[in-house]
């Protein structure tokens, strides 16, 4: 069994970095060992925030490694800071691993970029030279690593553009499946071709984690009906679907790119605007009913909210 060293990010899904680097080395019969770069906040609406990992670390987790277990097999994956990255050079110009596989991530599944030109000039100047094979994301290649100053040629670096794998995590596990077969001593083009069968039956399983979004929407939206007459406060409502606020927020703005409190805030502002249209309930009754502790406070938000005091409103519509 030939062991392979993965160096890139943490996926709290599992559907990318060193978790996925991990199951796709496992499946096709490797043994994973890690280095982790990056730690990441993300779940299935995409990442919130990183916390890259101190160099001294990451070179303490590739020295250990290597120095013990020896991997002839090294795949590079997320690096985001150019003390990382010399860190990585300097072991791969030291320990000569037999195969270097680079799979860049250059920006997320939402488009947000990762990395600062900085790095990424370094990484043309220090890291491409050590690698056999870099695999390029389609739109990374165009906008990042499309550049007239790069010679591939004189480099001695192949470069592997997919242009087909839209699914969270493929080309990461793509680029892990190539290890594997390029460490069991396959050519370059039959390594690639296996590594391409592998990643169909992944897409024919459909294999990514699913969140439970668009179902945890809808019964925000019935718990804001039930009440928003007593209750306006978001955590309220992350309570009562044993959720963090911020996640609920993250699936509110995903589905109806509004905050939760926009939306309960706009669902109270309808039912008032309807009792001061349907109604000759004095505003001070409607007020209380609704959960204000005054008409002056109930009047205060719902000029917020349309711009108009209640008794102008209603004036209004008259």
């Amino acid at each position: 069994m030939k062991t392979i060293l993965t160096i890139t990010g943490s996926d709290s899904t599992g559907g990318s970095g060193v978790q996925a680097d991990i199951r796709t080395i496992a499946a096709l019969g490797g043994y994973a060992v890690s280095a982790v770069t990056s730690i990441t906040v993300q779940n299935t609406l995409g990442i919130q925030a990183f916390h890259d990992l101190p160099a001294d670390i990451v070179k303490g987790q590739i020295e250990a490694i290597i120095n013990d277990v020896q991997p002839d097999t090294v795949k590079v994956g997320m690096i985001r800071t150019i003390e990382t990255l010399s860190v990585v050079v300097d072991a791969l110009l030291k320990y000569h691993p037999h195969h270097v596989i680079y799979d860049p991530i250059v920006t997320t599944s939402n488009g947000d970029r990762l990395l600062t030109d900085d790095v990424i000039m370094q990484i043309r100047s220090k890291l491409l030279p050590l690698c056999d094979i870099v695999i390029l994301r389609e739109g990374d290649a165009e906008r990042i690593f499309n550049h007239p100053s790069i010679n591939w040629e004189r480099q001695k670096t192949r470069s592997l553009v997919l242009d087909d794998l839209v699914q969270h995590g493929l080309s990461n596990s793509f680029s892990s499946a190539l290890a594997v077969y390029l460490s069991k001593d396959e050519p370059m083009e039959q390594a690639i071709q296996h590594a391409k069968e592998y990643i169909r039956t992944l897409v024919a399983r459909k294999s990514d984690l699913n969140g439970r979004s668009s179902q945890l929407y809808n019964e925000f939206l019935e718990a804001v009906q039930q009440h928003y007459r007593t209750n306006r406060d978001v955590a309220f409502y992350a309570d009562c679907l044993n959720v963090s606020a911020r996640y609920l927020s993250q699936v509110a703005h995903r589905i109806s790119g509004k905050s939760p409190k926009n939306i309960i805030d706009h669902t109270l502002t309808e039912a008032l605007a309807c009792q001061l249209r349907t109604t000759q309930h004095p505003i001070q009754e409607i007020a209380y009913e609704h959960g204000f502790t005054s008409q002056a406070q109930f009047a205060k938000f719902f000029r917020k909210q349309t711009g108009q005091t209640p008794s102008e409103w209603r004036k209004q519509i008259k």
